[in-house]
């Protein structure tokens, strides 16, 4: 079998409005992202000032991320999602007035990256929590696979038409798309069905998000795959450099490609990933996965002609999403409900962190060494870290699922 069982979203109803829900907010939050990487770079001419967006948001996701995941377990996750949710919709619409304004300020698109990050640290971990209480142990791998090919259409379908909306219509048309995208978000959320908190539940504290802190210490397997996540992404994360690239090959519409091709390779491998079930060594999984992350990115950069650049990203998506399957299903299978919440937080910060320093690592490094340089040695750094972590933490190099 190649192809994961779709027929889950047949069979799951609230498994179905939760991805649908997300899909729709993905595709709207892309036409966002893209936008808002454009007008910095518009008003600024800096990759520093692009990387620099990363830091705003990597700020209040680290402050809030194991707050969030402390409230998924003591409150109703769907009323944490709705309401994170709502929250984004009023700063895109900040947004909005801002590109129609005649002269946009550029502090409050650092202030709107802030608070989107905010809004995403309270949204992901309950988001994250309730998928595995929406089907049985061994369909997990399978409803990752959706819900991350999903998540992949939206990352093809939000950045490719983002770049010829901005093209056309320039940011505000883009913000207003996303404005709109979330009058379907948020009906698909309101109408979920989903477990509620448990009775016994405590109250979200201090000693609470510390709990979640040691059992993840406690465990090598889930530490290992911290680390290989935010290795690859701290070390190998373009994304802050495409408007300069994009330069070289034409522009905003070449923007959205760039950002739509790692989704088209995850998307790819997502919808033939019917043999990750026979996988049982998810961690050896995702460190092959993740050193081939390194090496699409070190092919990206030696990339001469757009062509290649694109399919090197696409391998690159590809080799993320395979990681992303495993990481999913070895979090799922080794995390006990009570602490979910709060360790959704805890990967939510690992797998969002790396993205987000990586983005001003990459845009500090372009300064210094050139484009093509500073994404080269950091494909070549993932690969290094793949090798070392592996070594470094035998538990997880050795996990079997079937334990």
């Amino acid at each position: 079998m190649i192809l994961p069982d779709l027929g889950l979203l047949r069979r799951r109803r609230d498994l179905r409005l939760l991805v649908g829900g997300s899909t729709v907010s993905s595709i709207g939050t892309a036409f966002t992202q893209v936008a808002l990487t454009i007008q910095v770079y518009d008003l600024t001419d800096s990759t520093v000032a692009v990387g620099l967006l990363g830091v705003a948001q990597f700020i209040p996701i680290v402050a809030l991320a194991l707050i969030g995941g402390a409230l998924a377990d003591s409150f109703d996750r769907r009323k944490l999602i709705f309401g994170a949710e709502l929250a984004s919709g009023f700063v895109s619409a900040a947004l909005l007035i801002n590109a129609l304004v005649p002269s946009p300020q550029l502090w409050l698109l650092y202030v709107a990256a802030t608070l989107f990050a905010a809004a995403s640290a309270v949204l992901r971990p309950p988001l994250d929590a309730l998928l595995p209480r929406l089907v049985e142990r061994e369909e997990l791998k399978a409803a990752t696979a959706i819900s991350w090919s999903l998540m992949s259409v939206s990352g093809i379908v939000g950045p490719a038409l983002a770049g010829l909306v901005i093209a056309a219509g320039g940011v505000k048309s883009a913000y207003a798309i996303d404005v709109v995208t979330f009058f379907g978000s948020l009906t698909a959320f309101a109408l979920m069905r989903t477990p509620p908190p448990p009775s016994d539940a405590d109250p979200p504290s201090l000693r609470g998000v510390v709990e979640g802190v040691k059992y993840a210490w406690s465990r090598q397997e889930i530490l290992g795959s911290y680390a290989i996540d935010m290795s690859a992404m701290f070390f190998a994360m373009p994304f802050a450099l495409f408007p300069a690239v994009a330069e070289q090959y034409g522009g905003a519409e070449v923007v959205g490609l760039l950002w739509a091709a790692p989704a088209v390779g995850a998307i790819v491998a997502m919808l033939t990933s019917g043999w990750s079930v026979r996988v049982h060594h998810n961690g050896r999984a995702i460190v092959f996965a993740a050193a081939g992350w390194g090496a699409f990115i070190a092919l990206f950069g030696f990339a001469d002609s757009l062509w290649l650049a694109v399919v090197a990203l696409a391998f690159a998506g590809a080799a993320d999403a395979i990681s992303g399957i495993f990481r999913g299903a070895l979090w799922n299978e080794t995390i006990p409900d009570r602490l979910r919440g709060r360790l959704a937080g805890l990967e939510m910060i690992s797998w969002s962190s790396g993205p987000l320093l990586g983005n001003a690592r990459a845009g500090f490094g372009a300064s210094l060494f050139g484009l093509g340089p500073s994404i080269v040695i950091g494909g070549v750094m993932v690969v290094a870290a793949c090798a070392a972590l592996a070594a470094a933490l035998p538990k997880f190099w050795n996990y079997d699922s079937r334990a």
